[in-house]
């Protein structure tokens, strides 16, 4: 009650009545009645002697307002709750009800030594308040312009789209620790291009940014949950970089450790249910609309706890607003990372395209940065490689840069149709033509490259005036082949006379045939 000693004042000194003495401390006159009752009860004289403050004098009067579950001040049997609260954390199955029943008041606990034990009422709500001193509140005071919460409103928003369709609005909130003023902005998933996008149009509405930013543990933005050492996404860290500000995730499971933000969400719901609760979207254009008005509703509504025509938007031009860190000069260009493993053909699959990087890499890890124009490739924090991005609806496109490629791979590609034929011209015409048998001979001119590269590399063996002679008797013969090119020189064919260039017996003109063995005219006209 703490306010026994007055009780006794006013009655022993001021002589006053009872009914007088409740009047004055706002007491009920049964309270003054017991209170003057247990202090004759007591013994103790008027005045107090020895003297006794406060707490002492109603421990005195009131045995029970002291006691704990530790040490109360009861013939009882005592619980051992931290054995209890043990269980429980346990066994998710096991209930405060099963305990009390079958070991507490149904066990040796309910014996004639231990005498009668608590009811369940009772024994719940000492339990509760076992709980409340193990686990106290700490109060957080938050400075000026330092944190800022943030986090995915749980419920979300249907839009019906023009098809007949509904899509469903997820909802972003930020609010500032020391003025509570809020943001909201609706999006059409939880991934990580709308958590950054919401980041980045979160500042330019406050018009700076904080010094912290206090996310939950979404895989938009932490690869890695940790209390101690958490991971966060690449692109979310590169993003906090560019404007200067620090990431602390909050603990796995702990909302106290954002209450600001998770009051701002409670808040916005109920807002949101008192406001939209029979109506319905027809487009994003009508929510952002509304979101838009019920945003400067809340900040611009009286704040209870605060001194009288306090507001959040008032709280914010006076506190975080002067504190806040200046927006960089450039808006952040949103990238996305990712890591890949370089490919047999030194390309990395990207957003269902490929991208090649040196061809030393291959089979290495890479890490990937993509802005909606360029993919750049990094390897050890150094970049490799820079693509213009290939847009979607495009898939299975490759870029590649010809310097990324061995240096056989780069003489291969080197010969092209033109220039093949342009070097079957040097050697001769008929070279030429073998050129372009081959390659009509094929379904698609790249399956003869081969062959055009043989014959290249023969007439460098042999010379190019035998490969201008093999290649007119394989034309010759019917055989415009790498392999009839190839036997024809191995075995000198090259220099015999061409099938049909022989005279027939039946011509007028003779070969003259010049050999030891042949005589002459002159032997037969002498």
């Amino acid at each position: 009650m703490r306010k026994a000693r007055e009780v006794l004042r006013l009655h022993f000194e001021q002589q006053l009545r009872q009914r007088q003495i409740a009047a004055s401390l706002n007491l009920s006159q049964s309270a003054v009645s017991e209170c003057l009752t247990r202090f004759r009860e007591s013994g103790i004289p008027w005045p107090l002697h020895p003297p006794l403050d406060e707490a002492q004098l109603e421990t005195v009067l009131y045995p029970w307002s002291a006691a704990t579950p530790e040490t109360p001040v009861t013939d009882k049997a005592q619980p051992d709750f931290a054995a209890i609260q043990r269980q429980l954390q346990t066994n998710r199955h096991l209930t405060l009800e099963a305990v009390w029943a079958e070991e507490y008041a149904g066990g040796e606990s309910n014996s004639e030594s231990n005498k009668q034990a608590y009811s369940y009422s009772w024994f719940c709500k000492l339990y509760e308040r076992f709980k409340r001193i193990q686990n106290p509140v700490m109060r957080q005071e938050h400075l000026a312009g330092e944190k800022l919460f943030v986090d995915w409103a749980g419920d979300t928003i249907a839009i019906q789209n023009a098809d007949g369709s509904t899509s469903h609005a997820s909802l972003f909130i930020a609010a500032f620790g020391a003025s509570s003023y809020t943001y909201i902005e609706a999006t059409a998933d939880q991934k990580l291009p709308a958590w950054i996008g919401a980041h980045i149009r979160a500042f330019e509405f406050f018009g700076g940014t904080p010094k912290l930013v206090i996310p939950d543990n979404t895989k938009s933005g932490v690869t890695v949950a940790c209390r101690y050492d958490p991971v966060l996404q690449r692109t979310y860290e590169a993003m906090a970089e560019h404007y200067r500000i620090g990431v602390m995730p909050a603990r796995k499971y702990r909302a106290k450790d954002k209450a600001i933000v998770e009051n701002a969400v409670l808040v916005m719901q109920r807002f949101l249910a008192r406001r939209f609760r029979n109506r319905s979207f027809l487009s994003w254009t009508e929510l952002h609309s509304e979101l838009r008005s019920v945003n400067e509703a809340i900040n611009q509504r009286p704040m209870r706890k605060r001194t009288a025509g306090d507001t959040r938007a008032s709280l914010f031009a006076e506190l975080d607003k002067p504190a806040l860190q200046p927006l960089p000069d450039e808006r952040y260009d949103m990238s996305q990372w990712s890591i890949a493993r370089v490919n047999i053909d030194y390309h990395v699959a990207f957003d269902f395209n490929f991208y090649s990087v040196p061809y030393t890499l291959t089979q290495k890890d890479v890490e990937i940065r993509a802005t909606p124009a360029i993919v750049e490739i990094f390897h050890r924090s150094q970049r490799v490689a820079s693509h213009i991005r290939i847009l979607l609806p495009k898939r299975h496109k490759s870029s590649t840069h010809n310097e990324h490629r061995p240096k056989s791979h780069q003489a291969h590609l080197e010969w092209t149709p033109s220039r093949m034929h342009a070097w079957a011209l040097t050697s001769g015409k008929e070279t030429a033509r073998l050129f372009d048998a081959i390659l009509a001979a094929q379904p698609h001119p790249e399956m003869g490259y081969r062959s055009c590269l043989g014959l290249i590399r023969l007439g460098h063996k042999y010379s190019m005036a035998r490969l201008e002679a093999a290649s007119a008797r394989a034309l010759a013969i019917g055989a415009p082949r790498y392999r009839s090119v190839k036997s024809i020189l191995q075995k000198g064919l090259d220099s015999q006379p061409l099938p049909g260039s022989e005279p027939s017996s039946n011509s007028t003109s003779q070969r003259t045939v010049t050999h030891d063995n042949v005589r002459g005219s002159e032997y037969f006209t002498g």
